[in-house]
């Protein structure tokens, strides 16, 4: 197998390993909380689609998304703690710290429930968190090549991971990075302890691409993707010709998943 395609099997949960510099137009950076954070904001008199990044990701990977969005619903993007411009935190960066830190900074710029939740890779874990936990306060979860709760597990654990890749891993990420991977498995393992989010619209975005490829890493990855949607009873997955990275390579895959779950009503004053 090529090293590329190498690469794409045993990364599936991770957006990139390297971020550019750009970020989407209208950020701000401001302090909240006693915390600097990166964020983009449009409001409209709707409820709220709160976007979620993947491993290494920051809020550029929406960029195609969000400004659509945007136009006539109200839309949140931000950079976590570590990424970009948002200060690091102190807290363990495992999927509890993380959705409690989302919910008080949605709170804080007067965003109140219920959310259209959208996640890419790990964010979508992050989200699917979010959603069983605080069911109330979500309208509908969107999972865009979403990290299964148990990637890291069998035959998708780092230890099977070839060593070079390891190695290449530990020197190009960051610590925030290395310590959200490290907490993947406590996150999954939370995720599945709480009962599943049915009753209310979820789309699974799946990319397709990877499926052709062949390899115990790949097939397990792959198995996993497909065994994503299982975990939500009723909710629909749709299979995207693209790699793992859907919101630039596919983007209008998920403006058409966040559409299909609109109109939002007005939220009540």
């Amino acid at each position: 197998m090529k090293t590329k395609l190498l690469i794409e099997c045993i990364t599936f949960l991770m957006v990139a390993l390297l971020s550019g510099c750009t970020t989407l137009q209208g950020a701000l950076t401001e302090n909240i909380n006693n915390r600097q954070v990166e964020y983009v904001l449009v409001k409209h008199d709707t409820g709220t689609v709160v976007f979620e990044n993947g491993l290494g990701g920051e809020i550029n990977w929406w960029e195609k998304v969000f400004p659509e969005i945007s136009k006539d619903i109200t839309a949140f993007a931000y950079n976590r703690p570590g990424y970009g411009k948002s200060d690091p935190a102190s807290t363990p960066r495992d999927g509890t710290h993380i959705v409690n830190e989302l919910r008080s900074l949605l709170r804080s710029k007067d965003l109140n429930p219920p959310y259209v939740l959208v996640g890419h890779s790990l964010g979508g874990l992050y989200m699917q968190l979010f959603a069983r936990r605080y069911p109330d306060e979500v309208t509908a979860l969107i999972l865009v090549d979403s990290t299964h709760p148990a990637q890291l597990k069998g035959k998708g654990s780092p230890e099977n991971w070839p060593t070079w890749f390891r190695f290449v891993f530990g020197v190009a990420t960051s610590s925030v990075e290395r310590d959200e991977m490290n907490a993947i498995n406590t996150t999954g393992e939370n995720v599945l302890s709480l009962p599943s989010f049915i009753g209310k619209p979820v789309i699974v975005l799946s990319a397709s691409q990877p499926m052709k490829e062949k390899s115990e890493l790949a097939d397990d990855a792959n198995e996993k993707r497909k065994d994503l949607a299982r975990l939500y009873p009723g909710s629909k997955q749709i299979w995207v010709d693209s790699g793992h990275g859907i919101p630039l390579e596919k983007p209008e895959s998920v403006i058409s998943a966040i559409r299909e779950v609109l109109p939002l009503k007005p939220q009540k004053p």
